[in-house]
């Protein structure tokens, strides 16, 4: 079987030098290690945010670099650590977001079940620049897993989250994905959720960082 992705003597600029990596397809992979070994820029190399300065890196068999980015980035579909929403309510971020792919934007009754599997309950009235950190991360999420994409690029989706919290997000998370084959590719810090969650875990090494 064509592995989802494959790392291929992948280097970032100067700095980042990554093992020879393979991530399978429909399942749910933790990406570990200190801080500063590329756990980020990994994710960001998946979905073409940034290119690597030697290797290759292959996705369904077919070099990344020659393929069209806009369309790649639809299908595997990055959920950055950093929080971008816009002021106003919930409903108008998802009509935002889905603007920018000319979609329609989803029922009020759909984006309560998103909101739902992310552990919020608020109204979609809520004004996201009110809103806790963590509640906005999740409401990034909400929208991310509304666009139901074939892969799931999650980076540090937890980390504004209390244990309880991280844990019911992830399982519901986890089990709707299944439910629906997309891969999710999660960057964590934390090895007690990696033990409860992940079926294949990657871990870098800070000193193959150079």
């Amino acid at each position: 079987m064509i592995p989802l992705f494959q790392f291929s003597d992948v280097c970032f600029g100067d700095f980042l030098t990554y093992p020879d990596i393979t991530l399978a397809e429909q399942r749910c992979t933790f990406i570990m290690g200190q801080s500063g070994c590329g756990k980020s820029t990994l994710l960001r190399l998946l979905n073409s945010l940034v290119s690597p300065s030697r290797g290759t890196i292959q996705y369904r068999g077919e070099n990344l670099a020659t393929l069209d980015t806009l369309a790649l980035r639809r299908n595997v579909l990055l959920c950055p650590q950093d929080v971008f929403l816009f002021e106003g309510s919930i409903s108008e971020n998802f009509s935002q977001y889905f603007g920018y792919r000319d979609a329609p934007c989803p029922s009020e009754e759909t984006m309560q079940q998103f909101l739902q599997l992310c552990c919020l309950s608020l109204p979609l009235t809520a004004r996201c620049e009110t809103l806790s950190g963590g509640e906005r991360q999740r409401v990034l999420l909400a929208i991310c897993l509304s666009f139901l994409p074939q892969v799931l690029l999650l980076d540090e989706p937890t980390a504004a989250l209390d244990e309880a919290t991280a844990q019911q997000v992830l399982a519901d998370l986890k089990l709707f994905c299944s439910e629906r084959q997309i891969t999710l590719i999660i960057v964590c810090h934390n090895p007690r959720l990696a033990e409860l969650y992940a079926d294949e875990t990657v871990l870098l090494e800070k000193e193959a960082a150079k």
